[in-house]
């Protein structure tokens, strides 16, 4: 990342009274963690508690692998899955009142996938496109500019900032940042709530259909990013007997110790 930690220099704060750090200088937390971990939908509701911009990573993913599919490469051709991601010019929103993803066709035209990045198709492909070492170097270095962005020109009405998340942010991408987390959760909770999500339900059926998806795709992932052991600095938050509200607010708690005392 071009601009570091000691860059962006300390996080000088002081806290509401529902006890969330309001930052006064660039604040980057990084959010790591296995599949349904909640690392999306806790790290957005942080970035509007502490009035920063919001990063899923993992969007940029999918919306490069929908643009491969789209264009039928071969996603077991390593050289041409990176060749085609290099040209693929994305869009990426980080407000996280409305995030978006778009890939930009050479004349400008946007086309927004934020919905369409979620379909089983680019769910199952996914992990083939996120595996190649080129597509990771090439999607690291957008990652960091848009971080470098949150914090030196940051929204209308936000802090500068920005709460990033995704598999390899608090080692690979930005492992300079001010709150390094890994959230995770037993994975019996994992795969309930990730059932939940995509199914509706998380009867015993459903369960078992999303471990299957959600073991291969984390078996895959592995290969080239470590997502399941906080690295050296990385606070580890365990949500398994947390609801939705008690992580977002173990996060925050995290942030809130790092703006006081240092990380």
């Amino acid at each position: 990342m071009s601009s570091s930690s000691a860059d962006r220099g300390p996080v000088a704060s002081t806290t509401t009274p529902d006890d969330v750090p309001v930052v006064t200088t660039a604040l980057v937390v990084a959010v790591d963690g296995p599949s349904g971990s909640g690392k999306s939908s806790v790290s957005r509701a942080a970035a509007r508690a502490l009035g920063v911009a919001f990063l899923d990573t993992g969007a940029m993913y999918r919306a490069v692998t929908w643009a491969a599919l789209r264009d039928g490469v071969d996603l077991d051709d390593r050289t041409a899955v990176a060749a085609h991601v290099r040209a693929t010019a994305l869009v990426v929103g980080t407000d996280p009142a409305a995030p978006t993803v778009a890939v930009a066709a050479a004349d400008g035209t946007e086309t927004d996938l934020t919905e369409a990045v979620r379909t089983d198709e680019v769910t199952a492909s996914v992990s083939a496109v996120a595996s190649v070492p080129a597509v990771r170097q090439d999607l690291v270095l957008r990652q960091r500019a848009l971080i470098d962005s949150a914090c030196a020109a940051p929204l209308p009405g936000r802090r500068a900032g920005v709460v990033a998340e995704g598999r390899d942010i608090t080692t690979v991408v930005a492992p300079d940042a001010d709150v390094r987390i890994l959230l995770t959760a037993d994975e019996g909770v994992r795969l309930a709530r990730r059932a939940r999500q995509d199914l509706g339900t998380a009867d015993e059926a459903a369960v078992e259909a999303t471990r299957r998806a959600v073991v291969e795709r984390d078996r895959v992932d592995s290969r080239t990013t470590a997502f399941t052991t906080a690295a050296d600095g990385v606070v580890t938050v365990d949500s398994t007997h947390l609801d939705f509200d008690g992580t977002v607010a173990a996060v925050l708690e995290v942030v809130t110790r790092a703006a006081g005392g240092g990380a």
